[in-house]
């Protein structure tokens, strides 16, 4: 059975929360209010007479930070589409992929490799790209190291230890084995190297010297070298960014509601006070319409690196 909102949170530790709280940088015209755990819960609570949709999402932060940005954005999409929608956790023994394929979830927020993953189980569908904070669908990620690291240059980290996030992530995996790919690097060219499960894990991993460097999402890097946390020693190219995918088998007019909301959410202008620090997510300036071309450069890395 799916998990309630408020189960989530007693299910899960606040270590990585208050990690991730100590790293809030708000910005102009974004609330970095917290929101309590009880209005959480009642902004997830479903009614017998409207028709619910389940929601999951690719963890990046912890499952209570992650949860807690998407608690209001769900509301907003309820406000304007006049359907319910609940956060669905997926659970260290479960996949968003499965749970996609197996209608446990009817939507979620995923980067590109479990968009291309699941493309390849069922008819999941893209539909809309995040927007940066430039208005440009796309994201880079960064490898960072340590302050007082001595390395220099990718070269260096050969025989050292290196961290990703999860092992479906984008930004966290994928784009990272592309910049050590282009630098000439394998995995058996490190001493060692693991799977946090997120960007915020990952960096923590560095900044504890658990490992030498990791690969993970450009916003919560750039934030954390601005507080003198970690050193950033690479970044990618360009590469498209995540979105919001549904099944294809929806109704057509339940696709082209939601769709028109997504495209519709303004969280710089009109939307800005209902959200919870949306500008840490990978959409700070809301969404384009995403097509399933989008990803080909990144299928093939997919596919050459047997992800």
């Amino acid at each position: 059975m799916p998990h309630t909102v408020a189960k989530l949170f007693t299910a899960f530790g606040i270590s990585m929360l208050a990690f991730l709280q100590g790293c809030d940088a708000p910005r102009n015209n974004v609330t970095d209010k917290r929101i309590s755990e009880s209005e959480l819960a009642k902004l997830s609570t479903t009614s017998a007479n409207q028709t619910t949709f389940y929601f999951g999402f690719d963890l990046r932060a912890s499952p209570q930070e992650d949860a807690k940005q998407y608690a209001p954005f769900l509301k907003y999409l309820k406000e304007n589409t006049g359907y319910t929608f609940r956060l669905r956790f997926t659970s260290k023994n479960e996949n968003i992929i499965h749970n996609l394929k197996n209608d446990v979830i009817q939507f979620a927020s995923i980067g590109a490799v479990s968009l291309i993953k699941a493309q390849q189980q069922d008819n999941i569908i893209p539909l809309v790209r995040g927007l940066n904070n430039n208005n440009k669908a796309e994201y880079k990620s960064f490898i960072v190291i340590a302050n007082d690291s001595k390395i220099t240059s990718i070269a260096d980290l050969k025989r050292k230890r290196f961290a990703f996030g999860s092992k479906t992530s984008t930004q966290g995996h994928l784009i990272p084995r592309i910049i050590l790919s282009n630098a000439g690097l394998t995995l058996k060219d490190f001493k060692s190297y693991i799977y946090t499960g997120s960007h915020s894990k990952c960096a923590q991993a560095v900044i504890e010297r658990n490992v030498d460097a990791c690969g993970m999402q450009d916003t919560l890097a750039l934030e954390l070298a601005k507080q003198g946390k970690l050193k950033i020693l690479q970044k990618s190219s360009y590469y498209p960014s995540s979105g919001i995918v549904a099944k294809g088998d929806l109704p057509a007019k339940v696709l082209e509601s939601v769709t028109r909301a997504l495209v519709d959410f303004d969280p710089i202008n009109n939307h800005t006070l209902k959200l919870y620090n949306w500008h840490k997510t990978e959409m700070p300036n809301g969404f384009k319409i995403a097509n399933s071309d989008d990803y080909d450069l990144l299928k093939k890395a997919v596919a050459d690196f047997g992800i």
